[in-house]
């Protein structure tokens, strides 16, 4: 309930910190899960005091119980571990401090972890963090690359000896941060958004040398994997060993085996790359002196021609066969002309013998009525009728005397 105050009536401190501890007190037990990150256990004291820590957050809280309540869990827990607490927030009043009571501490075992792990792994997967068309490809020659690592570890000297000995003029931005443990993974994330943001960063490796479930869950955590998710920059997990498979391996856009393979996987080797580009330039070079014989035996070849080697010979192979049927030509159409001038001749001798002016020269004549019609028959005229008599000289009139009876 909100309290009623104003400036000229404000409320003790005395009485707000009861205020907060009465709300406080109608919260029954809890289930809380977390790491301990301190423990007190002060020789002959009845109470054990620990601070219990939330990996993914920057957030403890105090936790205390009796001693035989840590003594059940005594021999297998111990600071860093995750434990289960079943506990009632308390509230100190005279310093103002949130606490919590355990009744019962239980320890959260590796099987229960990894069941966990593979619960939050099909969760992410079937929000698609894990898809394939999510991986960025890696460059084929970063110029810079972000190093997420511990300081001074086994991972760092394997990736940045490798690389350079790969590819001496690589250069890196180095983010040492904890690898294990309670700061961890606030740490890597923060680590891995700064590299992401750099414009020059072309590629983020996490890595970290081999560790037990417990040693490698900061890389399994959901924070994590969500912000490499959402990084800008291509991101290659290579944390522990080949058997080890945090979720960090899942969203990455590339897994590498250990830290050593990851510098493999991320930087070309000078000398292969050397030796490859030797190949192609033989290759290349085979492939233009094979063009360049191949074309030059095409041209020799078609030199060799007779047409090519002596182009007039053809013409001249031709020249006679042309001149010869040239005269043949002419004789036949010397033939034909003379046949046909003879024919015409004879023609002409039977077209003039078998003409009518040739009949008038042997001295018939033609009759014709006035209208030009020949007179064929005695019956066609009348007596005193003029007709016209052509002989082969010329023309003259004549009257029909007497008809035909």
């Amino acid at each position: 309930m909100a309290l009623n105050t104003a400036p000229d009536a404000p409320l003790p401190v005395g009485e707000v910190s009861r205020l907060i501890g009465g709300w406080i007190d109608r919260l029954g037990a809890v289930w809380v899960e977390g790491q301990i990150t301190q423990l007190s256990r002060r020789p002959g004291a009845g109470v054990v005091f620990l601070t219990l820590r939330d990996p993914s957050y920057d957030i403890s809280v105090s936790v205390t119980c009796f001693r035989q309540v840590f003594d059940e869990i005594a021999d297998v827990v111990s600071e860093g571990a995750r434990v289960v607490v079943l506990a009632k927030p308390e509230w100190y009043a005279p310093r103002g401090q949130l606490s919590l009571r355990a009744t019962e501490i239980r320890p959260v075992g590796v099987g229960e972890l990894l069941a966990r792990l593979e619960q939050l792994k099909k969760s992410l997967a079937a929000e698609g963090l894990f898809a394939a068309d999510r991986k960025k490809p890696l460059p084929f020659l970063p110029q810079l690359i972000g190093l997420v690592c511990g300081r001074a570890s086994a991972a760092e000297r394997d990736v940045l000896e490798n690389a350079r000995h790969r590819w001496p003029a690589v250069r890196f931005e180095v983010r040492n941060v904890p690898v294990q443990g309670v700061h961890a993974v606030p740490q890597v994330v923060q680590a891995v958004k700064e590299l992401d943001a750099l414009d020059g960063v072309d590629v983020i490796i996490v890595a970290r040398g081999g560790g037990s479930v417990e040693d490698l869950l900061p890389f399994s955590d959901e924070q994590l994997v969500r912000a490499v998710s959402e990084c800008r920059t291509p991101v290659v997990s290579a944390i522990g060993h080949e058997p080890d498979n945090p979720l960090l391996d899942y969203v990455a856009d590339l897994r590498a085996s250990t830290p050593t393979d990851a510098a493999k996987k991320v930087v070309p080797d000078v000398g292969e790359e050397y030796e490859r580009v030797r190949q192609l330039r033989d290759r290349a070079r085979r492939c233009v002196v094979a063009f360049v014989d191949r074309e030059e035996r095409g041209l020799a070849q078609a030199l060799a021609r007779p047409s090519i080697e002596d182009p007039h010979r053809m013409i001249d192979e031709r020249a006679d066969h042309v001149a010869a049927l040239l005269d043949r030509g002419r004789r036949t159409l010397g033939h034909l002309l003379d046949r046909a001038d003879s024919e015409l001749t004879h023609t002409h001798a039977r077209v003039v013998a078998l003409s009518p002016a040739a009949t008038l020269k042997r001295g018939y004549a033609v009759l014709q009525k006035a209208d030009g019609q020949a007179v064929r028959d005695p019956e066609e005229v009348t007596a005193d009728e003029v007709l016209r008599a052509r002989v082969a000289e010329g023309e003259f009139t004549v009257r029909v005397d007497t008809a035909h009876a």
